[in-house]
């Protein structure tokens, strides 16, 4: 079973169940002025629409496996997604789809999925968090993404005050975004992903996977193996939640790759030039993804580099920035958080943001 749903002890007065800090995965975050549990989807309605009805600002939390929560916390309400659970709603020979609740945990998901030999998820093995997250940031690792295998979403519209489906072409997905992310609109109650019957993986995409299983770029391997070998590569960068483990108590990676225009990536390649060639992967419309983790390493960032009241690069990844010491404050992390943009921004002009959902906080 994933370690989801950590409730360590902060800095933050552990003993108030209201503090947040008890529901993230960086182990920060202030006391909600009210806390409420959801345990199936018209739970979550009625307490997002019992919330309105108060007139106060609703904050959803499942995993807290990646939001940042300010020190003051929350003035409203937050509700906890602990709906569980999953059932075939559709199937053929070659196809099987599955509904799948919002707070169910994804890893155990994912692992339920290879057990019955289910192809389409494997690489994705090993996030933290929970299903019903997957859509709004359209989780991606290691040459997959939840759109490729997303049929529709259910979701609750806050704003005509009714449940409803919503196609996978309509979900907006792009790169780590969709039209449910920073809007307060929808309210994801489950997700419906179709998955294929087989064995065998997709096709392995991703060079450092394809390296590790041994086998060619474009090859399949069984769904145990992919499983186990993507666990493997993201414990060794410490995004493998484990709660001895402080490199672990973060957001996984808390900046997304940039995605430049073709001359801001020549302009890049001209500044970093005796650094050698920055890692990069070709984009849709002549753009270029540019490694974040590369250029914080260069910027002068490195793994372990320490920032304020014991926050830290990780040990292990440049990309996770970590509360290494359990007891500091989201200001520290924060402030390692800007530190590490602005010095990437005067190095080499490329911007960086975020990949958090970062609450009554910003860089």
């Amino acid at each position: 079973m994933s370690d989801v749903y950590a409730e360590p002890t902060t800095g933050a007065d552990p003993t108030d169940p209201a503090t947040l800090a008890r529901y993230t995965t960086l182990r920060l975050g202030g006391p909600a002025a009210r806390l409420e549990v959801a345990t199936s989807a018209d739970d979550i309605v009625r307490q997002v629409r019992e919330a309105e009805a108060r007139e106060q600002a609703v904050l959803l939390l499942a995993g807290g496996s990646n939001v940042v929560i300010g020190d003051q916390g929350f003035p409203g309400t937050v509700v906890l997604i602990r709906s569980r659970g999953f059932r075939v709603v559709a199937e053929d020979a070659d196809t099987v789809t599955v509904r799948v609740e919002a707070g169910e945990p994804w890893d155990d998901l994912v692992a339920a999925t290879v057990e019955r030999g289910w192809s389409g998820l494997e690489c994705l093995s090993g996030i933290p968090g929970s299903a019903g997250a997957t859509p709004i940031q359209n989780v991606g690792a290691y040459g997959q993404e939840v759109a490729e295998t997303i049929v529709a979403v259910e979701a609750y519209d806050r704003t005509e005050g009714r449940v409803v489906r919503i196609a996978a072409a309509d979900c907006g997905f792009a790169y780590r975004g969709s039209i449910f992310k920073y809007s307060d609109r929808w309210v994801v109650l489950s997700v419906d992903f179709r998955l294929t019957r087989s064995p065998l993986s997709g096709p392995v995409r991703y060079a450092e996977l394809a390296r590790a299983l041994g086998v060619e770029a474009g090859d399949r391997v069984s769904l145990v193996d992919a499983r186990a070998t993507v666990r493997r590569l993201r414990a060794g960068k410490g995004m493998v939640l484990d709660a001895q483990d402080p490199d672990t108590w973060s957001v996984g990676s808390f900046f997304t790759n940039p995605v430049l225009e073709r001359e801001a990536y020549e302009l890049l390649r001209e500044r970093a030039a005796d650094l050698g060639e920055p890692p990069s992967w070709p984009c849709p419309g002549d753009t270029v993804k540019v490694s974040a983790a590369w250029l914080i390493d260069k910027a002068g960032f490195g793994k372990g580099y320490a920032g304020p009241e014991g926050v830290a690069i990780s040990t292990k990844h440049t990309l996770a920035l970590t509360n290494q010491t359990g007891t500091a404050s989201t200001a520290a992390l924060v402030a390692l958080a800007r530190e590490i943009r602005d010095g990437v921004q005067t190095r080499f002009g490329v911007p960086l943001h975020p990949e958090p959902v970062l609450i009554n906080c910003t860089i």
